[in-house]
């Protein structure tokens, strides 16, 4: 999460900052977020939370999405975002034989150096936040690839996933990252390169076989 150093005063007096925070999603799912039901848009989202909402390019199977503006604005988004996820789910649901709904999942990316305050001694300070909002939360304990963060899972209801947040929010204003962070940033897909490598192997062993052979033929020559 980043801080930008702009400060405001909300309307009950709280303090309100300007901050960044990043969503890890899987391509189709940041694919379907632009169209949303009843002909709503990301546009449309932005215009009514406040929030500026970009989508990563590429064809990574993940995306980044970014959510920017005032901690009140960044919320408002979230839940939006979740609710437009429960949405989706209850569709499933609908022609589905699974009796158990599952819940909204939310995968979040932070610089590797706050989680440890997110987690607490003992594990106290996440114990706490599950508790109070009715979430789950989990920090990945490995780095995201190349990187210096860390994914934490949220799940839950939408109120809960936004309650959850804000908690999150608070314990990242308070334990700033240390350090350079160096961003996750999804590869695209390989699967051609990875393919083509068996085969260029392939080669490589006819050709061997195809020197042996021409070698033994000539030693049988000689020997006559």
């Amino acid at each position: 999460m980043n801080i930008n150093e702009r400060e405001v005063l909300t309307s009950d007096g709280g303090l309100n900052v300007t901050l960044t925070i990043r969503l890890l999603m899987h391509g189709k799912v940041s694919e379907d977020l632009p169209t949303l039901p009843k002909g709503e848009t990301v546009k449309k989202m932005r215009e009514e939370s406040g929030a500026r909402i970009n989508i990563s390019d590429g064809s990574s199977p993940e995306r980044i999405v970014t959510i920017t503006g005032a901690s009140e604005v960044i919320f408002k988004a979230f839940a939006m975002i979740a609710e437009k996820f429960e949405e989706d789910i209850n569709a499933c649901m609908i022609n589905s034989t699974v009796t158990s709904k599952p819940p909204v999942t939310l995968r979040l990316v932070f610089p590797a150096s706050q989680c440890g305050s997110l987690i607490g001694k003992g594990g106290s300070k996440i114990k706490e936040i599950r508790e109070t909002t009715g979430a789950q939360v989990q920090v990945a304990g490995d780095l995201l690839p190349d990187s210096t963060e860390r994914a934490v899972t949220v799940s839950g209801t939408p109120q809960a996933i936004t309650q959850c947040v804000r908690h999150i929010c608070t314990v990242m204003l308070e334990s700033p990252p240390k350090g350079a962070t160096i961003p996750y940033r999804p590869k695209p897909s390989t699967a051609g390169t990875v393919l083509a490598q068996p085969h260029a192997s392939s080669v490589s062993i006819l050709i061997i076989i195809i020197i042996i052979i021409i070698i033994v033929s000539n030693l049988n020559i000689s020997l006559d």
